[in-house]
């Protein structure tokens, strides 16, 4: 009998933690809520999920979970806009019933702050080197 790898790229772990608190040390920053799948611009236009492609290359904003006592430039509740990649897989969380993924961010990589959450109008200019070449009509 097979035993399926608890394991997955996309997410991580298929589980979830359940415990009561936790905290985050020296200056790092635990943060939830990170913007994945498709959104919805200020202009009205939809995004598919553009996670894993080569169009999911961009920044992306979560909220700041928890903070260790020598981070001095984000507080708890904050919502960050973060480089591309600079941050960990999500490991599932259960804290006081309340079920979300937490990540690791690169205190290095916070591009914004905000307050409140601002709306996710990042779009990336990454080009798949395998794809034809794009013709820019503007030009012709």
């Amino acid at each position: 009998m097979a035993i399926e790898n608890p394991f997955d790229q996309k997410i991580g772990f298929k589980f979830t933690n359940k415990i009561k608190s936790v905290r985050a040390l020296k200056n790092h920053i635990l943060a939830r809520d990170m913007a994945f799948g498709s959104r919805q611009l200020s202009s009205g236009i939809v995004l598919l999920d553009d996670d894993g492609k080569s169009d999911g290359i961009r920044p992306r904003w979560c909220q700041v979970y928890a903070v260790g006592p020598e981070q001095k430039d984000v507080e708890v509740g904050q919502w960050i806009l973060v480089e591309h990649g600079r941050w960990t897989r999500g490991v599932k969380v259960d804290i006081d019933n309340a079920e979300f993924t937490l990540r690791r961010i690169d205190g290095d990589a916070v591009m914004l702050v905000s307050d409140e959450l601002p709306p996710d109008d990042t779009v990336s200019t990454a080009v798949d080197g395998n794809a034809q070449q794009r013709i820019d009509w503007s030009q012709q």
